[in-house]
């Protein structure tokens, strides 16, 4: 058997473990992972838009709300191996491209490849909390998102690099906003399975909550930008500061409210994903 045969052969065995059962599992779990944090993020927010309190609204502070229940730890180990399913699922889609006619697009490879190393993160920082180490899934988004800041604002040109990376979250929160709005994520799902009824609840979820997450990811970046401008890392915020400087706007804590049922509408979503993607 020649060299370039072996190699072939050894190709064709990668791509028949990326598309096999144990890869499909593990993406539809992901999928269900996700879901149970943003519904928690969720009602973290609702908690702060209508109390002025509340726990910290981001991954960290669903993370602890788990850990605080029952059995949390356990469901915790759960979630983070999904998660794990989440990102080989991405990185299978990174080398052999997804489903779909343009799957194997270099745009869409690339897309798969940043969401692995994503997903790779937050499985890593659930399955540490969950080991023990509160300080790793645990932490504020907040003072994560000043640290890395004021430390990139120290390098040379760290003004731009701040500046271009918050334009590139706000405009990828837009992005995220207006193919929710435009229903792209009808390709991805096996709408001919679905009831009438189920439909109307996946596009209810789908736009509602894609344009709250798109939302949210605008003006993460805005107060990038702002940092970068202002030169002041404390400019930056994470996802819990973002939720709540919504409180600060003329209709008060009620577009808070609309933004956390969105990102609970976004968690139902992905139940529906975990469901009825194309895998």
């Amino acid at each position: 058997m020649t060299t370039r045969s072996v190699a072939a052969q050894g190709r064709g065995q990668a791509r028949r473990a990326a598309n096999s059962k144990a890869v499909e599992v593990g993406a539809r779990a992901g999928f269900g992972a996700r879901g149970v944090i943003y519904v928690l993020v969720g009602a973290l927010a609702l908690q702060i838009a209508l109390s002025g309190g509340g726990k910290q609204a981001d991954r960290g502070g669903a993370i602890a709300e788990i850990a605080e229940k029952p059995f949390g730890k356990i469901v915790l180990w759960l979630l983070g191996i999904a998660l794990v399913g989440m990102a080989l699922w991405r990185l299978s889609e990174a080398l052999f491209g997804s489903a779909g006619p343009d799957g194997g697009k270099a745009s869409k490879r690339a897309m798969a490849a940043g969401r692995f190393v994503f997903y790779s993160f937050v499985a890593y920082s659930v399955l540490s909390f969950a080991a023990g180490d509160s300080g790793s899934g645990g932490g504020s988004s907040d003072q994560q998102s000043q640290d890395v800041t004021a430390k990139v604002l120290g390098w040379p040109g760290g003004q731009w690099i701040v500046g271009i990376g918050g334009v590139a979250i706000a405009c990828a929160g837009i992005w995220i906003a207006v193919r929710a709005i435009m229903r792209k994520y009808h390709k991805h799902l096996k709408m001919a399975e679905m009831s009438q009824k189920v439909r109307r609840a996946v596009d209810f979820t789908g736009v509602f909550g894609g344009s709250a997450r798109g939302a949210v990811f605008a003006t993460a970046g805005g107060f990038a930008v702002a940092a970068a401008v202002k030169h002041n890392p404390d400019q930056s915020k994470g996802m819990d500061d973002t939720l709540r400087s919504f409180t600060e706007t003329p209709v008060g804590p009620w577009l808070l409210v609309v933004i956390a049922l969105g990102l609970v509408a976004f968690g139902i979503f992905s139940w529906f994903n975990a469901r009825y993607r194309k895998v």
